[in-house]
């Protein structure tokens, strides 16, 4: 194999038999040179040891379309050799079929979509393994449940789960989209529908067997269902241990404190969040520079003239839902849903808090004109039933009605895509927590798969609202804050996902748990979990994760190691919260066990491979 070319926006193999020193059995195969630019030309010593990984032309470009397989540019064919030459979309391909084991050489052929085979790759001294190897950072590779030499080529952005969300409403007696339900009640939704769609998405991810029809009716729930494996070729190493540091006291974050008031050493003080957290003293201050409402670079006189701005700002906008009579709000149905919704979530959010408590708690009217004006800030996405769950702890540690409503703006500029009704967001993050759990641990996929909960479904509520209702109050606060750090990577939250389900795995495999206990065990771990004891874990999965040489492209993606290759679902707004590994995003509360003191007027006052041996 020699060459690698870009074209257009396609991700491209190149294949060309070349003999060298009259052997007929040669094959070359050449990498990109260390600059990235293209190596078509260039022709490197023979290297065929199975071991090595070369880096094959696998190469991203602009716009892709479709054709047929088509011969190398260049000179005119020059030997019956060339005529074995070809280029492919790795997106035209449908299957690679390998050879029988036994015979004196190896070879793969690639079946494209339209049905064609392209010239088999023989590989006379080994190579397979490794190209497979190469391919799966590209492509899904899956064993085809007919026929354990056919590998199934599916993208990594599958549209699988698209697909599923898309028809959740066939599985719902009422007929209404389960979805939408979702998002009025979470809770309830996620274990009762829910768990009559696991089949289906697990249905939606299951490969169509070679030569059938897409359009064929899915298999019914009492027939078996044959597997597949997704082929990760991911050999990860040991998982290194890991020590979370004791909280920041006030007096370490003094020594942070500068002339003017302006914080310095800031990255470091980041990290020491993530490693630690703060204690309950530090966190109305922290907060506001953890969620991008007070500038990280600020004096403390900036920061005093940007409180003020933004008082006559919050005032403004909540002016404009306050001055609405109660004539004019019946003639406006939307203000009007959203009043009725917010005043039905708040009078049971986190009612057990002593913060809270109480019929007439002025922290429930607090938290009533909080989201009320967030629906004038953010008219498109209004109110959608959770954001209570976020904005209560943020209001229990600031305690001032503005500062709380900027600190909510600046976490929701994080999560906003959690609410929005095309749930594209939480799609795409149930299919990277699914791709980082089949790196991490194939055997708990392949369990879950057994038991039609391969979609993980019963995570849609931890991602939704960042585990708000998995953990003791004070516990969320810990959580958020190390969360909003943003380190050690934008996607931490996954991890978290992750951990859980990992100090999980012996009871959900050894127990003979089906999906339905599956879904009730997860529920039952509401407050039962050790924040310190995920938060560990998490950072170890990273740790582990990060020390693979051979990690694929999209993982990294999900990582924060490298910039995504495509554009994604639409990005959100510009963030004062940044998302880069290098510019992190903003860090939520710790477990308090006081809360801080109010300070104003406003504030509240109660508290395979293929049998790659016979290559030769």
């Amino acid at each position: 194999m020699e060459g690698a070319g870009y074209r257009d926006n396609d991700v491209l193999l190149h294949w060309a038999p070349v003999e060298e020193a009259g052997d007929s059995t040669q094959i070359l195969f050449s990498k990109k040179d260390a600059s990235g630019g293209d190596s078509c030309t260039s022709e490197e010593e023979p290297t065929f040891d199975p071991g090595y990984e070369p880096d094959w032309a696998v190469i991203s470009t602009v716009r892709p379309r479709p054709r047929h397989a088509e011969p190398m540019r260049g000179a005119e064919s020059s030997s019956p050799r060339d005529a074995w030459a070809f280029s492919v979309s790795l997106g035209e391909l449908k299957s690679i079929r390998r050879s029988k084991p036994g015979l004196s050489w190896a070879y793969l052929v690639l079946v494209t979509q339209a049905g064609g085979s392209l010239p088999a790759l023989h590989f006379h001294r080994g190579g397979t393994r490794a190209l497979l190897r190469v391919l799966s950072r590209y492509l899904l590779l899956a064993s085809s449940p007919q026929d354990s030499r056919l590998y199934l080529v599916f993208p990594h952005d599958s549209s699988a789960l698209s697909n599923s969300f898309h028809h959740l409403q066939l599985f719902d007696q009422d007929s209404s989209n389960v979805v939408s339900r979702f998002l009025q009640d979470p809770y309830s939704t996620t274990f009762s529908s829910f768990s009559r769609v696991t089949n289906f998405f697990r249905g939606a991810l299951q490969p169509h067997p070679e030569g059938a029809s897409p359009d064929l009716p899915p298999v019914p729930d009492d027939e078996p269902e044959p597997g597949f494996e997704v082929i990760s070729c991911v050999e990860l190493g040991p998982r290194p241990a890991v020590e979370r540091a004791p909280p920041i006291t006030e007096e370490e974050w003094a020594h942070h404190m500068g002339p003017e008031g302006r914080l310095q050493q800031v990255p470091e003080l980041r990290a020491r969040i993530f490693s630690g957290g703060l204690s309950p003293g530090l966190r109305r201050e922290a907060w506001k520079f953890l969620l991008g409402y007070l500038s990280w670079e600020g004096s403390a006189e900036e920061h005093k003239a940007h409180v003020r701005k933004k008082t006559d700002e919050y005032f403004r906008m909540k002016l404009q839902w306050k001055s609405v009579s109660p004539e004019q709000e019946r003639r406006n149905s939307l203000l009007h849903g959203y009043r009725s919704l917010i005043e039905r979530d708040v009078s049971r959010t986190d009612r057990s808090n002593k913060f809270y408590e109480g019929p007439d708690n002025p922290g429930l009217g607090l938290l009533n004109d909080i989201l009320l004006t967030y629906c004038m800030y953010h008219f498109d996405l209004g109110y959608v039933q959770g954001m209570s769950d976020l904005l209560s702890p943020i209001l229990y540690v600031i305690q001032n009605e503005v500062d709380a409503f900027w600190c909510f703006c600046g976490f929701m500029e994080l999560v906003h895509g959690n609410f929005e009704e095309s749930q594209e967001t939480m799609k795409r993050q149930l299919g990277q927590l699914l791709l980082l759990l089949r790196v991490l641990d194939p055997p708990l996929c392949d369990f879950l798969d057994s038991q039609d909960s391969g979609s993980l479904c019963f995570c849609f509520r931890w991602l939704l609202i960042w585990f708000k209702r998995e953990f003791p109050f004070l516990d969320v606060l810990r959580l958020w804050e190390v969360l909003w750090t943003g380190l050690p990577g934008p996607n931490l939250h996954l991890l978290v996902a992750c951990a859980i389900l990992d100090m999980e795995r012996d009871t959900l495999m050894l127990s003979g748990f089906g999906s339905n206990e599956i879904l009730k065990h997860i529920n039952e771990l509401t407050m039962k979990l050790s924040v310190e004891d995920v938060l560990t874990r998490a950072e170890a999965l990273y740790r582990q994760l990060t020390a693979c040489t051979e990690l694929p492209h999209n993982v990294q993606e999900v990582l924060g190691l490298v910039l995504p290759t495509e554009p994604r679902s639409p990005s959100p707004p510009a963030s004062p919260l940044p998302l880069s590994p290098t510019r992190v995003p903003p860090a939520p509360p710790l477990s308090a066990d006081t809360a801080p003191q109010p300070d104003s007027s406003l504030e509240i006052l109660p508290e395979e491979e293929e049998e790659e041996g016979t290559d030769s």
